[in-house]
């Protein structure tokens, strides 16, 4: 038993209690207070944090896709290089914004230190090329030609070079097989946009900040099923970046191969005869302005007449593809878009628009039957036609007296097409037109395809212009403020152009209609919508939509996707009149024609050839040169612009490129094992599981020796429209 009485017990068990409760409390308090730190008052931090710390995402980019010609023949394809890139993101970091970075990297790579921060610097409406014009939150290339020494430099010194990386990459590659570079019609690539990423959030096809697109030619059109699926792995990480897992794997797809109906040895051909045609007419003087010929561009066209498919595309001047690959220089970048570049990013054969000249006769002959006028009466081939005091000469001045349709089309002859259109403008009422008036002309101009776009899977195709009376009154009231500011009665040429323009511009007046019915006036075509309308009278009527695109190719060639010919109309004449039409552009090779000085020996009763010429006037400017041809096979049209006539200009090019085609000499010889495409390729290029592909060797294109560029006829030549 305790000694202890029990009220000395009571309170010491009291004081233990309270200082316990005090304890308690206060432990809780500080637990609260500290809860109330961490969520409210920087909840939002901490929250930021956390939401950093559990999953980092790393994109593999997927392969792109080749773009083949029709046998197999590599046009655009990847090849594997190192690739340097600097993440603006770690750089900005840096207190010097990575300037010490990017300067000792300038020395590693060999470039001056403001080359190398212009490349990473983001692109705006002020800032010159270079810089980045894609994400700021994706690696941007510096260089994709680094050396392996450069590379191991990089990656051995990490702790110099944060924020830099030297990787091997796939990178894209413009093969130019046999030099025949085909610009215009591949395009090239660039770095997906912000804007781009955010309009394509909720389609079938987004993009990753990683991504290359399309910017024009087949890479635009094509582009989703060239540029296939990136692999995403998506890593469990802590705040520390240090990686605790994988949480998912979203494997990549290599992207589709694109098989065109292009052939590159043809393209090589055509390629080279539109570049020495140019060359050439450069050095003969123009009679009329005293000058030598400007040839500033120029354009052609080679069609399967059957099928509307591209089987040659070239535009001048041109460029290298190349020079977009990892980002293009300032240097080059000038050179593709400076006021002294004539602009060679245009495909002139879908976006160059000029005058038609003689080559639109067809569309009149063929206007003139669905008028009520017989192919075969006859019309008056006189050497000027006059309407009041206006007189308006034929071609040279030249005469030939009462003949047919058919043979207005081999002379040339504008006196019969003048008179068919004045009368025709007559007819509808003329100032006045009549409610319901035909408008035969121009309605068959339209129906020919022109002044619309031609459906070629290619970007930006322009339509050209048909100047009917809506046109007028369109463009009229668009003007007519100009035009009666810049008008003076009595001025200059000009000034009295715009007076006139400013009281009646509106009106279709008969010279309009005139001028019209050879293809001059205010008309513009492309040498797209011409091949079409040639190639649709070679093959008994359709107009096709002209293909460069034939097929698209799963990278393990098994799953094949053709790109079928489809029409988008019928020649608005009967099969009479499209073989009276055929008749008659044959007789344009056949002797008296003005193109069979360009094809003396050419075998016609093996392969008929037709063709019309064309010279078209430009105000201000010299005359532009349309060749259009077809044979049973093929639709090749040419133009250069400010080249002088249609057959002095681009009739030897194109016979070369027929002959190369079929094998021929100047003498009309043909030699099928030098034929490079006697008959249309039918089948597609195989593509084997592991992604090879059996492609033939392209040799490279030699030209004809100088003495068999024009053949020697007997007698002086016809007359060169």
């Amino acid at each position: 038993m305790s000694n202890i009485p029990e009220t000395g017990r009571t309170p010491r068990v009291q004081i233990r209690l309270v200082i316990i409760q005090v304890l308690v409390f206060s432990l809780l308090l500080t637990l609260g207070g500290r809860l109330w730190y961490l969520q409210i008052r920087n909840g939002d931090e901490y929250a930021d944090e956390a939401s950093g710390n559990h999953v980092q995402r790393v994109v593999t980019p997927a392969v792109r896709g080749s773009i083949l010609d029709a046998r197999g023949v590599p046009l655009a394809d990847n090849e594997t290089r190192l690739v340097v890139s600097a993440s603006r993101t770690e750089l900005l970091k840096m207190k010097d914004d990575g300037e010490a970075v990017l300067t000792r990297l300038a020395g590693v790579l060999g470039m001056k230190p403001k080359e190398v921060m212009d490349k990473v610097r983001l692109c705006d409406s002020k800032t010159p090329q270079p810089c980045w014009n894609g994400s700021p939150y994706q690696p941007i290339p510096v260089t994709d030609e680094a050396t392996t020494q450069q590379a191991l430099q990089i990656r051995e010194r990490s702790e110099d070079f944060p924020g830099i990386t030297a990787e091997p990459t796939a990178v894209r590659r413009y093969t130019a097989p046999a030099k025949a570079r085909t610009a215009q019609v591949l395009g090239y690539l660039s770095p997906v946009t912000d804007e781009e990423i955010q309009k394509a959030k909720d389609t079938d096809s987004p993009y990753l900040r990683s991504d290359q697109v399309g910017r024009s030619g087949l890479e635009r059109t094509y582009d989703k099923a060239l540029r296939g699926k990136a692999g995403v792995t998506s890593y469990e990480v802590d705040k520390l970046g240090r990686v605790m897992g994988e949480a998912e794997a979203d494997p990549g797809v290599p992207g589709s191969h694109l098989v065109t109906s292009i052939d590159a040895r043809v393209q090589a051909v055509a390629e080279y005869e539109l570049h020495q045609a140019m060359k050439t007419v450069r050095k003969e003087t123009d009679k009329i302005t005293g000058r030598p010929y400007e040839a500033d561009a120029g354009a052609v066209v080679v069609m399967e007449a059957k099928t509307g498919r591209v089987v040659a595309m070239a535009s001048q001047p041109d460029y290298d593809p190349n020079a977009w690959v990892g980002g293009i220089s300032a240097k080059d970048y000038a050179k593709l878009t400076g006021k002294n570049s004539n602009y060679p990013l245009l495909n002139r054969a879908t976006q160059g628009q000029a005058p038609a000249g003689s080559v639109f006769k067809v569309v009149s002959a063929s206007a003139a039957v669905r008028a009520g006028y017989d192919f075969d009466d006859l019309y008056n081939c006189s050497s000027s036609y006059s309407m009041g005091n206006r007189s308006f000469a034929n071609f040279e001045s030249q005469g030939h007296g009462p003949i047919t349709l058919g043979d207005a089309l081999k002379y040339s002859c504008n006196t019969v097409f003048y008179r068919l259109g004045h009368q025709e403008w007559q007819r509808d009422g003329g100032l006045k037109a009549k409610k319901g008036a035909h408008d035969w002309f121009y309605r068959t101009a339209h129906d020919f395809g022109f002044g619309s776009e031609t459906g070629i899977d290619l970007p930006n195709e322009v339509k050209g212009r048909i100047p009917d009376r809506h046109w007028k009154q369109a463009f009229w009231e668009a003007n007519k403020d100009s035009w009666c500011k810049q008008g003076k009665k009595g001025g200059s040429y000009v000034e009295q152009i715009a007076y006139e323009s400013c009281l009646e511009g509106n009106q279709l007046k008969a010279f309009d209609s005139i001028n019209f019915a050879i293809g001059q006036g205010d008309v513009l075509i492309t040498p797209v919508q011409l091949a079409t309308a040639y190639a649709a009278i070679s093959n008994g009527g359709t107009l096709y939509n002209p293909t460069v695109g034939k097929a698209v190719i799963s990278p393990d060639g098994k799953t094949i996707e053709e790109i079928k010919p489809e029409s988008h109309g019928k020649l608005p004449v009967n099969a009479g009149t499209i073989k009276d039409l055929d008749k008659g552009l044959r007789s344009v090779v056949e002797p008296g024609g003005t193109a069979a000085w360009r094809f003396g020996g050419w075998p016609q009763d093996k392969i008929p050839m037709r063709a019309k010429t064309g010279t078209a006037q430009v105000y201000g400017k010299q005359t532009t040169s349309w060749f259009a041809t077809y044979t049973d096979d093929y639709t090749i049209v040419m133009t250069i612009s400010q080249g002088g006539t249609g057959s002095g200009a681009s009739g030897p090019a194109v016979r070369n490129i027929y002959d190369a085609m079929y094998g021929l000499d100047k003498e009309g010889n043909q030699d099928l094992k030098r034929a490079l495409l006697p008959k249309p390729q039918q089948t597609l290029p195989k593509i084997a599981p592991d992604g090879s592909i059996d492609a033939p060797e392209v040799k490279p294109y030699v030209p004809p020796k100088p003495k068999d560029a024009e053949p020697v006829l007997a007698g002086p030549p016809a007359r060169r429209d």
